[in-house]
């Protein structure tokens, strides 16, 4: 399914949805999208929840993109709310929405932001509001490898390599991937 959204993307010249990785932490999610970024031949940019502490911290980071960049948000369940409402507009309408001063004198500013991806990735996805999972185009959830999977990757792997493995070997392997 991936795939086929990067493809479509490609073809249409235009840039891929915003994408929602999840899972147990150690499956690749982080790996998975910098293979998105390299796979669209885009730049990526690296974030994390807890990093974004102010608005100021989102707006330094978003008006740093350039067009088809790839912004990945590492720890997505760990973003504050202040943050999630600044990032709906970016994420929807490419929009970057500041309010400037205080009290009766502050004023909003408005500024556009070129096209990119988000690629958000947690281990909590139940703690991901829903108006912010709901601005994802796609949602993946990856999951543990059955040890069959992981026996055909490292005999797929070892014929690639040109190295000859005994089955005894590639179950033992198997057995001890921790199946991931």
């Amino acid at each position: 399914q991936l795939q086929v959204m990067l493809t479509a993307a490609r073809e249409r010249g235009e840039v891929c949805d915003h994408l929602l990785f999840y899972g147990q932490a150690g499956l690749g999610k982080t790996t998975l999208a910098n293979l998105v970024a390299r796979e669209l031949g885009c730049s990526f940019k690296v974030t994390s929840g807890p990093a974004l502490e102010k608005v100021g911290d989102l707006a330094a980071v978003l008006t740093n993109l350039e067009r088809n960049d790839i912004l990945f948000i590492d720890e997505a369940h760990r973003l504050n709310r202040m943050i999630e409402e600044v990032l709906y507009p970016a994420m929807e309408a490419r929009r970057l929405n500041l309010i400037v001063g205080k009290g009766p004198g502050a004023r909003t500013v408005s500024l556009d932001l070129p096209a990119f991806t988000l690629i958000a990735a947690t281990t909590r996805v139940n703690l991901l509001s829903g108006p912010l999972r709901s601005r994802f185009g796609a949602s993946f959830k990856l999951d543990y490898y059955e040890v069959t999977d992981i026996e055909a990757i490292i005999k797929r792997s070892a014929e690639i390599l040109g190295v000859a493995i005994d089955p005894d070997a590639i179950a033992a392997i198997a057995r001890a991937s921790r199946f991931t």
